[in-house]
């Protein structure tokens, strides 16, 4: 049973925006910049920016690859954590990182869309906080499956859109909201 979160304090949550998981990636260059538009908003209504880092076998530590996209620059009392599973939440500090700032509302952008941005969703909705999702500040890669069928990145972003307007969860509030209509101070991104 999810730990529901009392109050109404907001966080930006950049997941992998790396220079190897943006290499290829779907729009990679409109979604950088509504990312770094949602960064800004962020900054300047003075809503905590967090960082997240992957590192893995395939995308090794401190390699090139590893590096955040020239676009991005975190402050250097913006907070920064490593991971190396999809979720942000697996075997980090972020939940106890989240409590100690007193946050009950995850606004949740970066790559890549079906794997560390889908899991990273369902971890902050499972731990009991609000959810947004930056509907036009997420991106991935098309994948082609076994079979000669290909799922289109375009398509796959749709997807988690879509079922993070449709995620019913106790208690909690979800939704989706642009890297220009997010509203920081409102659970579910959108004032209405």
């Amino acid at each position: 049973m999810a730990t529901l979160r009392d109050g109404n304090k907001s966080v930006l949550l950049v997941v992998d925006v790396q220079v190897g998981v943006m290499s290829g990636a779907w729009d990679a260059s409109r979604i950088i910049k509504n990312i770094a538009r949602t960064v800004e908003r962020a900054r300047l209504q003075e809503i905590p920016v967090i960082w997240v880092q992957h590192a893995d076998a395939d995308l090794l530590y401190d390699s090139p690859e590893w590096q955040w996209v020239p676009e991005l620059v975190a402050l250097k009392n913006e907070l920064l954590i490593h991971k190396h599973f999809n979720s942000s939440f697996e075997q980090t500090a972020l939940d106890e990182e989240l409590a100690r700032l007193g946050v009950t509302h995850i606004v949740l952008a970066g790559a890549s869309s079906n794997w560390c941005i889908r899991a990273t969703a369902y971890g902050a909705l499972e731990r009991g906080y609000d959810l947004t999702l930056v509907k036009d500040a997420h991106a991935t890669k098309s994948i082609d499956l076994d079979h000669g069928t290909k799922l289109e990145a375009s398509s796959i972003i749709s997807e988690l859109n879509i079922a993070m307007t449709w995620l019913s969860y106790p208690g909690r509030v979800n939704g989706i909201a642009t890297a220009e209509e997010i509203d920081f101070s409102v659970p579910g991104g959108v004032r209405k």
